[in-house]
């Protein structure tokens, strides 16, 4: 079966346990952007399928390696969160825009 998909770490050894060959290389840095973009989009449609802590956790993984990439610190992130926070609110007031 054919992937080509971005994949944790440890997911060839544990393909090996199970008495399989995976076959895989490693992504130059275009490829490898590329496919966390996909990653993340595939864990977001996951996470919304589901609902759960678990598939949040892998969103915030790929958030997480997707900061890494770009060099980005994630309090740098932060702090452009609040400042966005404090121009334009959050969305804790549940607020829906039906119409303008």
């Amino acid at each position: 079966m054919q992937y080509n998909k971005l994949v944790r770490d440890t997911i060839p050894e544990i393909i090996k346990s199970q008495g399989k060959t995976p076959v895989i290389h490693t992504a130059n840095e275009q490829e490898y952007w590329e496919k966390l973009k996909e990653k993340f989009q595939e864990e977001v449609g996951e996470f919304l399928d589901a609902e759960s802590e678990e598939e949040m956790a892998d969103v915030f993984e790929v958030i997480t390696a997707l900061l890494e990439h770009q060099g980005w610190g994630i309090e740098h992130i932060i702090e452009i969160q609040k400042k966005k926070r404090e121009e334009r609110g959050g969305f804790n007031n549940k607020i829906i825009l039906d119409e303008v």
